[in-house]
C-alpha cells in the first residue's frame, strides 16, 4: 500500500492532536479563502480597476512580512498554542469589520484595504506558530508526510473557497461571506484550545530583534536553504497572475461571479489532486532539482493561461499550474523542516511565511501594474515567461541548491532532522 501514490494519511490516524488542529485549521482557512476572493470582488465591483485589486496585496506585504518576522521570534520564546489562539481571535474579528462595512449602502474602499493588511500582519503572526506546533506533533521520520498534509489542508481551502466564494457571492453577497468566514474562525480557536501547552524546547528564545538577526543569520552559507526562498520568489513575483482573475473572469471569458470563483479554485484544484496523488514524494531524492522542475512547469503553463481564449482550457492549465506549485511547496517544505532545529523553527517558518506570503502580493501588484501599462494577458504571459527563466538561472547560480539531496523517507542526508549542535543540519555540501 505504500508504494500507492496517494497522500500517505498515517499521521492523520497515529496522532490526534494533530489531526483535531488540522481539521480546524482546514475550517478556518477555506472560510479566510472566501474573504480573499470576496474582497478582489468588492475592491473591483467598486473602483473597476485591476490595479486597484493589485493594491490590496500591496497593501498586505509590509503588514505580512512584519508579522511574520515578529510572530517567528515570538513563536520561539512564548506558549505556540497561546499565539495560535490570539492570532485567530484577531483575524475574526478583521473579518467582522468586513462584514460591518459591506452593509452599508456605500461601502468604503479604505477599511477595505486596512483591514485586510491588518488580517495579513495577524495571519504572519499565526503561521510560524501554526507550522512548529504541527511539527511537533509527529517526530521527525514523519516531517515529510506531515508536510504534506499541511499543503492539502491548504490547497483544499484553495479548491473549496473560491469556489463556494463564487457561488456564495452570486447567491447572497459579499457581506454574508464575509460572516460566514467569522463563523469558520471557531474551528480553529477550539482546535488550538485543546492543545497542550507548546513552549519551544529548552529555554526558548528572548524575544526581540537580535532573535530575529539569530534567524536570519543561520541561512549564511546555506544554498538549499537560500534556494528554497528565491525560487518561491521568482515564482510568485513573476507568475502569479491571481490580482487579474476578476478582470479576466468578467471581460475576456465575458463571465460573471462564478467565473471568478472558477479561475481563483482552478490553481487549488490541481493542487489538491496533486496533493491525493503524492505519496510518490517520499521517494524522491533530489528534492532540488524537483522544486526547479516544477517551477518551470508553473510559469509555462501560466503563461500558456494567458494565451487561452477559451475557459475551460484556461482552468485547466490553471490547475496544471497549481499542481506543479504544490509539488515545488512540499519540496520547499521538507527541505526546511529537515534543515531547521527546532529552537529556530519558528524563526525560520517565519521566514518562509514571509516570503510565501509577501511573494504574492509583490506578484499581484507586478501584475496589476503591467496590466495597466500592456494590457491583461499579456501581462499574465510576460510573468509566466520570466519565471521560467528566473528559475533557470537560479539553478545555475546555485548549484548546491539544485542538486540539493533528501534521504528517501523525508529525513536529511545525514539520516536526521537538523539540530542545534552542528552548523549544518543534515547538510547537502556547501549551502
Amino acid at each position: 500500500m505504500k508504494y500507492l501514490p496517494i497522500v500517505d494519511l498515517e499521521p492523520l490516524r497515529r496522532y490526534p492532536q494533530f489531526r483535531r488542529l488540522w481539521i480546524g485549521l482546514a475550517i478556518s482557512q477555506i472560510g479566510s479563502q472566501l474573504t480573499m476572493v470576496a474582497i478582489f470582488y468588492q475592491v473591483y465591483l467598486l473602483t473597476g480597476s485591476s490595479l486597484d485589486v493589485g493594491l490590496v496585496s500591496l497593501a498586505q506585504l509590509v503588514p505580512a512580512l512584519v508579522g511574520s518576522l515578529l510572530g517567528g521570534s515570538v513563536a520561539d520564546a512564548v506558549d505556540r498554542r497561546r499565539l495560535l489562539v490570539v492570532t485567530q481571535i484577531a483575524m475574526a474579528l478583521c473579518s467582522v469589520g468586513l462584514a460591518l462595512n459591506s452593509r452599508s449602502a456605500t461601502p468604503a474602499l479604505w477599511p477595505i484595504f486596512v483591514l485586510a493588511a491588518l488580517s495579513a500582519g495577524f495571519s504572519g503572526a499565526d503561521s510560524p506558530a501554526r507550522t512548529a506546533i504541527m511539527m511537533n506533533l509527529v517526530p521527525w521520520d514523519s516531517f515529510a508526510t506531515a508536510n504534506v498534509l499541511r499543503q492539502l489542508l491548504l490547497q483544499i481551502s484553495l479548491v473549496m473557497g473560491p469556489a463556494l466564494g463564487g457561488l456564495l457571492l452570486a447567491r447572497f453577497g459579499v457581506t454574508a461571506v464575509y460572516w460566514i468566514d467569522v463563523a469558520s474562525f471557531a474551528a480553529a480557536i477550539a482546535a488550538s484550545a485543546l492543545l497542550p501547552g507548546m513552549s519551544p524546547k529548552g529555554k526558548g528564545t528572548r524575544f526581540g530583534l537580535r532573535s530575529i538577526a539569530e534567524g536570519f543569520g543561520y541561512l549564511r552559507g546555506r544554498q538549499a536553504l537560500q534556494g528554497c526562498f528565491l525560487a518561491d520568489l521568482d515564482a510568485m513575483i513573476l507568475g502569479m497572475p491571481t490580482a487579474l482573475f476578476p478582470a479576466m473572469a468578467l471581460e475576456h471569458f465575458h463571465g460573471g461571479p462564478q467565473t471568478v470563483g472558477y479561475l481563483y479554485a482552478a490553481p487549488g484544484a490541481g493542487a489538491l489532486v496533486g496533493m491525493l496523488l503524492s505519496g510518490w514524494t517520499a521517494r524522491v531524492g533530489r528534492a532540488g532539482r524537483a522544486v526547479v522542475i516544477a517551477i518551470a512547469v508553473w510559469g509555462l503553463a501560466i503563461a500558456a493561461f494567458g494565451l487561452s481564449r477559451w475557459l475551460v482550457p484556461a482552468l485547466l492549465l490553471l490547475a496544471v499550474a497549481g499542481w506543479a506549485d504544490v509539488i515545488s511547496a512540499v519540496f520547499r517544505s521538507t527541505i526546511l523542516q529537515v534543515e531547521a532545529p527546532d529552537r529556530l523553527r519558528g524563526r525560520l517558518s517565519a521566514i518562509q511565511t514571509a516570503v510565501v506570503g509577501g511573494g504574492p502580493r509583490l506578484g499581484n501588484a507586478e501584475a496589476g501594474g503591467l496590466a495597466a501599462l500592456i494590457g491583461v494577458q499579456a501581462s499574465v504571459v510576460v510573468g509566466g515567461v520570466g519565471c521560467v527563466a528566473g528559475i533557470a538561472l537560479l539553478a545555475r547560480l546555485m548549484p548546491h541548491f539544485a542538486g540539493y539531496r533528501l534521504a528517501v523517507g523525508g529525513s536529511g542526508d545525514a539520516g536526521g532532522p537538523a539540530d542545534s549542535t552542528g552548523p549544518g543540519g543534515s547538510g547537502a555540501g556547501p549551502r
